[in-house]
């Protein structure tokens, strides 16, 4: 895997990435370190990404598992250390999950699948922070919502 991260000049802190597979992901800085917020910020990618890698993994486990999946929302909510290098100390994954007849075991057996072999993101995030989860279920049919 590549990627090239060019800076976008010399008025700023934008920079512009192009990955191994050819898209495009601008991030900036913040104001008070010479950004102009004009794109997340280089963790909040990080943050990003590693909630886009785990929900992928839920949706296929549970897609292959024969659930009727129809939506799934994932909030992160994490914690940095106050000092350089400001790594997450904690990571909380909250999953909403939507469809018809899901069965809690097998949210929960796909969250863990994801956590524990498939998410390179967090398993790598696992180093420095503590990662928890929870999710709920919404039941498409009855509109029913079970928090787990």
């Amino acid at each position: 895997m590549e990627c090239t991260v060019r800076w976008a000049g010399l008025s700023g802190m934008s920079f512009l990435a192009e990955t191994g597979s050819g898209h495009m992901l601008t991030m900036d800085g913040a104001p008070d370190g010479g950004g102009r917020d004009l794109a997340p910020r280089p963790m909040e990618v990080v943050l990003a990404g590693t909630g886009g890698c785990t929900a992928y993994d839920v949706v296929l486990i549970l897609r292959k598992s024969g659930q009727d999946v129809r939506g799934c929302d994932l909030t992160l909510k994490s914690e940095r250390a106050e000092k350089d290098p400001k790594v997450f100390t904690s990571i909380h994954f909250h999953f909403s999950v939507r469809g018809v007849n899901l069965k809690p075991s097998v949210v929960e057996r796909a969250i863990k699948l994801s956590h524990e072999k498939y998410c390179s993101a967090s398993i790598m995030l696992e180093k420095t922070a503590v990662i928890t989860h929870s999710f709920e279920i919404i039941d498409d049919l009855t509109l029913e919502v079970v928090a787990i």
